[in-house]
């Protein structure tokens, strides 16, 4: 199968030869209405997957037909920005609304009547409460990340935005990992939800490797700041928490890394800037959360690295989704300390194979460093009589002690026993109280 004549050059002009597994199995459900829900790797192209054929169906000029939801700021720009070349091709709008962004500013684009919108829930709804955007004229609603987007409040989120749309409007779920609420969805959703899975036939990736490296929790940053050292080295770093995010960002600061975080909390313009400085190589290291770093596509990625152990595989499979995409080789990170690794081990298999490797200087190794034994002490001329070889003379026994063996074991010289019983001695017969003893009496006579 190949893509529509109304892409095709712009399809060969990206250096694209084939479809990939899902872009190929979801092509014709997508544009015959159907509702379905998308499985496939990390980086196996699923934006293009759903975008192609729903693309084909809109009309330019007709209002909102299609509306992307996506769990993140960093992913509803990826989306439109791989989106927007392919809308051009057939003069459509696509319009990205999310909550760090002006929303005066996105007001006013909003105004051009787009047929695409790419949105986080809550800036989305914000906007319809305002009568801003309207749902009415919609024919397709796709859920990216859809395992992510779908938990705590944003199951209730999406399904609002559903129950605002028309009764017939198609619904598309799209993830690399099937959860609880993915197997649920037509109970959610009321509506019959056809399950495409390609999982275990798509070989776009790339090779991985998947590597522990046992760190004490005071050493983590400085592994960072030594595999920073080396040669064209670009990581993304991924916490389970902002606050050792935060943390490790200062201390990275002062060791004189280059790096950029992708806080909640930051501008959007400023986490734009972070993603595009690192996809271009000018800093070494990308700090982000879980939910920052969902999902992002960032061309030829050499590491990813866990700062922390992921608390769940699902969490481990989309971290290490980051790397080794469409062919290209990777390499996943994990830091922690001996028991973290025995808990990883048990996490990732079987479909994992978790080696060791060690930091030597600024590198990784497969070996352990040997430590260097530390040479004997030499004998002073107070012990040189002393034997070494722990056997004690004629005269002489070795006192028991609890230091190392390291340490010179005390030799005590033993009593020779008399011949002959010596006579008892006698005391001498002393006053008891008696004072100044090198005293001599002064004879008055």
């Amino acid at each position: 199968m190949s893509v529509s004549p109304l892409f095709q050059a712009l399809w060969d002009e990206q250096g694209f030869t084939e479809m990939s597994p899902i872009q190929e199995a979801v092509y014709q459900p997508l544009k015959k209405d159907q509702s379905i829900l998308g499985l496939a790797p990390t980086g196996s192209g699923k934006t293009l997957a759903f975008s192609l054929p729903l693309l084909e169906k809109i009309m330019p000029g007709e209002g909102l037909q299609v509306l992307i939801l996506a769990p993140s700021q960093e992913l509803v720009i990826q989306t439109r920005d791989v989106i927007q070349p392919y809308a051009k091709a057939i003069d459509c709008n696509v319009q990205a609304i999310t909550g760090k962004a002006n929303i005066k500013r996105q007001i006013e684009r909003l105004k051009a009547k787009p047929e695409i919108i790419v949105a986080t829930t809550g800036r989305l709804l914000e906007l319809s409460e305002q009568r801003k955007v309207k749902f009415h004229t919609l024919q397709a609603i796709i859920m990216d990340e859809a395992d992510e987007l779908l938990t705590d409040s944003g199951l209730s989120e999406t399904r609002h935005i559903v129950q605002e749309s028309p009764a017939d409007v198609q619904l598309g779920f799209f993830s690399a990992t099937s959860t609880d609420i993915l197997l649920e969805l037509e109970t959610w959703f009321g509506v019959p939800i056809e399950t495409i899975d390609v999982r275990g036939i798509d070989k776009t990736g790339g090779e991985v490797l998947h590597a522990f490296i046992p760190t004490g929790n005071a050493q983590k940053v400085n592994v960072l700041r030594h595999l920073a050292h080396q040669k064209n080295f670009r990581g993304l770093v991924i916490f389970n928490q902002s606050a050792q995010l935060l943390q490790a960002a200062q201390t990275l600061k002062h060791q004189k890394v280059t790096y950029a975080a992708l806080s909640g909390q930051g501008r959007q313009t400023e986490r734009q800037k972070a993603l595009k400085d690192f996809r271009e190589g000018k800093i070494q290291l990308l700090l982000a959360t879980d939910v920052a770093g969902r999902g992002l596509d960032i061309t030829d990625l050499p590491y990813v690295i866990n700062f922390d152990v992921p608390n769940a595989k699902i969490t481990y499979i989309h971290r290490a989704g980051r790397t080794g995409r469409m062919g290209r080789t990777g390499t996943v990170l994990t830091l922690g300390n001996q028991h973290d690794g025995r808990n990883l081990r048990k996490l990732l298999a079987p479909e994992y194979d978790l080696v060791t490797r060690y930091l030597v200087g600024d590198h990784l190794e497969a070996e352990k460093p040997v430590t260097p034994k530390v040479a004997p002490v030499a004998a002073t001329k107070a012990t040189s009589a002393v034997p070494t070889t722990g056997e004690a003379t004629e005269g002489q026994v070795q006192k028991a002690t609890p230091t190392t063996s390291a340490r010179k074991a005390k030799v005590v010289p033993v009593r020779q026993q008399p011949a002959a019983p010596l006579k008892p001695k006698h005391k001498k017969n002393r006053k008891r109280n008696q004072k100044n003893k090198g005293y001599h009496k002064k004879n008055n006579d």
